[in-house]
């Protein structure tokens, strides 16, 4: 009897798990479906689920008005490159908060959190003005800087927690052994949290990869990314629902495979610590 019961409830719990991936996937799906539609059919109001006339016609209007690769490479920089500068930034920021930690650190790791309460558009004009007034307006050096700034507390936050996981015995029989500061972060943590590491990566890969806000302020057309070229296809005259789906499928195709192709690494890092 009970075997049948937790065999019941493991059922369930599969299923809601499948229900809940679903109705996440669904849009995503939806998207992908409208961009090999008609503008016609993309637009009727009781439309097709499946049951349409495909067409690629909205993938050649794409590639033939914009520059896909161009705004691909500059999405791979600005993500990568604020991600990597972060991750200096912050592992040795989030050492001295796990190991030598003080009075304020948790006040301090409260205030960082906190700066991601606030609506980014408050702060929109003084950054605006500063990035005009240092020529790094529309460029992909200027973006990465933000970004940087704008993920920084979220990676502190991330790394502290995995390093707060790491018996602080080992760092002190490295420095018992000679191990400088550098070496001990460099040779003795980062191994170590590799899984917290990777998984920090990962994400904030992501969260750079899907800004939109600042990237659609701080870019015209020199290092616009592709959350840019998504929005390139709506104008005055109306939403293209149609070009603007597989507009919107080129850009989250290398991100979805990314995460694909990571997920075990990503879930491996999530739980890095949880059972020890």
């Amino acid at each position: 009897m009970a075997r049948n019961v937790s065999t019941g409830r493991k059922a369930a719990v599969t299923a809601l798990a499948w229900g809940v991936g679903l109705v996440i996937f669904f849009p995503i799906l939806w998207t992908v479906l409208t961009s090999f539609k008609t503008e016609g059919e993309a637009i009727n109001a009781h439309p097709s689920f499946l049951f349409f006339d495909w067409t690629l016609e909205n993938y050649h209007t794409v590639n033939e008005r914009s520059d896909y690769l161009a705004h691909f490479w500059n999405s791979v920089v600005i993500a990568l490159g604020s991600t990597l500068i972060g991750l200096l930034i912050a592992i040795p920021a989030a050492w001295s908060m796990a190991f030598v930690p003080g009075k304020r650190t948790k006040d301090l790791l409260m205030w960082m959190l906190s700066t991601k309460m606030m609506p980014a558009v408050g702060v929109l004009v003084p950054i605006y003005l500063l990035a005009r007034d240092t020529g790094l307006l529309d460029s992909k050096t200027g973006l990465v800087i933000v970004l940087t700034l704008v993920n920084l507390p979220i990676i502190v936050w991330m790394l502290y927690t995995y390093f707060k996981e790491i018996p602080g015995e080992i760092l002190e029989a490295a420095r018992m052994d000679g191990a400088s500061l550098g070496s001990e972060i460099l040779y003795v943590l980062t191994p170590m949290a590799v899984p917290g590491i990777a998984s920090t990566l990962l994400l904030n890969v992501i969260l750079a990869w899907n800004e939109s806000f600042w990237t659609l302020n701080l870019t015209a057309a020199n290092s616009a990314p592709l959350t840019a070229f998504i929005a390139s296809y709506s104008s005055p005259e109306g939403l293209f629902y149609a070009k603007l789906s597989a507009a919107s499928t080129m850009a989250i195709a290398p991100i979805l495979i990314l995460g694909w192709f990571s997920q075990k690494q990503l879930v491996r890092g999530l739980t890095f610590g949880a059972v020890k």
